[in-house]
């Protein structure tokens, strides 16, 4: 890599490999029907600004000062890049593949909450096993984890040699993101709003940096009035409203990653077996510059069904990903453009149609009365496997085509009079298409918790959306501390901690001690069934969830020995145990001292990608926080599982398609790229505290709050 060296040289190639290679201009024109003017006009500004900032260096973003580049001229090609395919499963893949490998898939199914359909795990006679613990997936991972930089990329007078703190931090990022990203949309109808107007709310759950991941944006131009969160590489609006509707989405969990393995020729190794013949691989030469040495050559490799990731020769073996975001109009949140100019749910609905990545929950609500939920997503068809492990590339497992998007899972004005999406599963019973289904979803407490108050009979304001946004009720403490509560406890420390759950609401929030108590509990106790319940050579590969986990904790078997039901309470009290050590390490002897938000236990510093690797001063100036919070990753308020939240919702937003002009949101940190704009963090503090700011969308009103006119000419 010519500005990280060669440390960085596998993400480029993993990168490189996965580019989207097919036809540009249709590639384009599936966002929009005047998608290339859309497109090329937004890289044509881009650039007029890369240009001027060029001829002008002082003038460029601080970080491009402190790594002493300047930016290149985008192409299109940067727009409608896959980020990566954004959530992807092959990874989880590779390791139920890997576990079925050790214990069998019935016990790996036994292990794991596959559902609404049972999917086929049994390993084809002709996989490897041995195999699939090799590094097949070291390019794909390369070029998806965060860029680490280092004390020497930058120049002489801001590096910081001591960058492990930010290794770290990157590394827990990424094991707290695959079961954390996710979101919270809802919709309801009139008649339960105070307004007497449908009402929607949405907050993606991301990984929480600086700079802000989205921004907050207000787009107005012929046949354009739309205001809400816009992606920074990307044009358009992907969550808000116009004048005639809103819409806001979360995940919806579609498969649409498969890892293939095959036999190559021994005399040919870029040849594999496939429907009885030798097929050739499709093989793209290119030059990579490398900093500090010469260039380097590589080869790209391509099966029919993808990059080929992994190559063994001596066992003449090959690994292929194909990837539905491959596939034209693969680029994430682009086909929002459409959906900004949508009338209503069935033009709402045709436009969704073309997002293809990822799999999303699309949630509607119209100022004519009307609600509605779209599933979206590219969904291969797997006939005869369940693409949970991986299979053979010699033909027998072929994806027949995708199911069109209208086709999946949606409702339009459902008689409950409320849609909620919270990634949990919440397809209809009886489905028509399981097999484009996904196996695995989230916990369901943030959507049940959702459901529990806005199923509550009362009719809901703005206001009471907000606090819905931010509640930090824990439903997974109120259904495991019944029982710890009838455990007859004989420590004197047990039942002093204990003491504090006596009175308390489960509400996880700063200053509660009885909050920060039960977390650290659940945190040991998950742990400590996981381990009973998973073999150990398997559990690098399975991580039960806690819905499992508090199933195994209410109905024990045999497998906790003959009494199981001493067991699960003998349990519950060794990870209290566990728990209380862990606090008194951590914030010392006295339980008073032990409350949730506090630097030590529960906190927020928004990180950013330098500020482990640069000098206190510049950090500072980069990174914001810190600030106490509450949740967990299993509150509708969702802070993950991390004592500093790295990951949840730093932009939210709540509609009243009643007046446009009643509508609320946050955008953490703030609206500036640059750390000495004051609004680079000025929104940190009323996200910190749940707040939110008005959203306006009339010109009087925004003019009437207007702080700063810029005129391009």
């Amino acid at each position: 890599m010519s500005t990280l060296g060669p440390r960085e040289l596998k993400r480029d190639i993993g990168a490189r490999l996965f580019k989207f290679r097919g036809d540009i201009e249709a590639e384009m024109a599936h966002y929009h029907p005047r998608g290339q003017l859309i497109i090329t006009s937004y890289v044509r500004g881009v650039n007029a600004y890369i240009e001027e900032a060029r001829k002008d260096p002082e003038s460029l973003p601080i970080e491009f000062k402190l790594l002493n580049i300047v930016p290149e001229p985008w192409t299109p090609e940067v727009v409608f890049s896959r980020h990566q395919g954004l959530l992807g499963n092959i990874g989880d893949e590779i390791d139920i593949g890997r576990a079925v490998a050790l214990l069998g898939a019935e016990q790996v199914k036994a292990l794991s909450w596959f559902h609404p359909n049972d999917p086929i795990l049994e390993l084809d006679p002709a996989i490897d096993s041995a195999l699939l613990f090799e590094p097949i997936l070291e390019l794909y991972e390369a070029y998806r984890r965060p860029v680490r930089f280092e004390p020497e990329d930058f120049v002489a007078s801001a590096g910081n040699p001591g960058q492990n703190d930010f290794q770290n931090w990157a590394a827990n990022q990424d094991r707290e993101d695959k079961w954390t990203a996710g979101s919270n949309n809802w919709a309801i109808k009139g008649d339960l709003s105070q307004s007497g107007y449908p009402m929607l709310a949405n907050d993606p759950h991301r990984t929480q940096a600086a700079p802000s991941l989205r921004y907050m944006a207000h787009l107005v131009g012929p046949g354009w009035n739309v205001i809400g969160g816009g992606e920074p590489e990307i044009p358009g609006i992907s969550i808000g409203h116009n004048e005639y509707g809103a819409w806001g989405l979360t995940v919806f969990r579609t498969d649409a990653e498969d890892l293939y393995v095959y036999l190559t020729n021994p005399d040919h190794p870029d040849q594999y077996w496939y429907k009885g013949a030798w097929e050739t691989m499709r093989v793209i030469r290119d030059t990579i510059l490398v900093k500090g040495q010469e260039p380097v050559i590589v080869d790209y490799k391509y099966t029919r069904h993808g990059p080929v990731l992994y190559e063994n020769p001596e066992k003449q073996q090959a690994c292929a990903m194909r990837c539905g975001w491959l596939e034209i109009g693969g680029s994430p949140y682009l086909a929002s453009l459409r959906m900004g100019q949508a009338r209503n749910f069935e033009a709402f609905r045709e436009a969704c149609s073309y997002s293809h990545i990822p799999g999303e929950n699309m949630v509607w609500a119209d100022k004519a009365g009307n609600i509605g939920w779209q599933a979206v997503g590219i969904a291969p068809i797997r006939r005869n496997f369940s693409g949970m492990v991986p299979v053979p590339g010699d033909g027998r497992y072929e994806w027949d085509g995708y199911l069109p998007i209208q086709a999946k899972p949606n409702v339009y004005n459902p008689k409950s009079g409320v849609i909620i999406t919270a990634n949990e599963n919440v397809t209809p019973a009886g489905y028509d298409y399981p097999e484009a289904l996904g196996y695995s979803w989230s916990d369901p407490y943030r959507g049940n918790r959702v459901r529990e108050v806005l199923l509550s009979g009362r009719r809901h304001s703005l206001a009471d959306m907000a606090r819905l946004q931010t509640d930090y009720l824990s439903i997974p403490a109120r259904q495991l501390l019944p029982l710890l509560m009838k455990v007859d406890l004989k420590d004197a420390e047990l039942i002093a901690a204990v003491s504090y759950f006596k009175d308390w609401d489960y509400q996880l929030a700063p200053n509660s001690i009885a909050a920060g108590i039960y977390n650290e509990w659940e945190r040991q106790l998950k742990k400590a069934v996981s381990d009973k319940m998973v073999p150990q050579q398997a559990r690098a590969y399975l991580n039960p969830q806690l819905k499992q986990v508090i199933d195994w904790l209410y109905a024990p078997d045999g497998r906790w020995g003959e009494q199981p039901l001493q067991a699960r309470d003998a349990i519950l009290v060794s990870s209290l145990q566990k728990a209380l050590r862990e606090l008194e390490l951590r914030l010392g002897s006295d339980l008073s001292k032990w409350e949730y938000g506090q630097p030590n236990y529960k906190h927020i510093t928004l990180r950013h990608p330098f500020g482990r690797a640069v000098k206190e001063d510049i950090r500072a100036k980069l990174e914001v926080g810190p600030a106490p919070r509450g949740g967990n990753a299993y509150t509708v308020n969702s802070t993950g599982g991390n004592d500093n939240q790295s990951s949840g919702a730093s932009f939210r937003i709540l509609i009243d398609t009643g007046d446009w002009d009643h509508c609320l949101g946050t955008n953490n940190p703030g609206q500036a790229g640059d750390p000495d704009d004051p609004n680079y963090r000025n929104l940190f503090k009323i996200w910190a505290k749940d707040q939110f700011f008005p959203v306006f969308y009339s010109r009087e009103k925004v003019e009437s709050v207007k702080a700063e006119l810029l005129i391009l000419e």
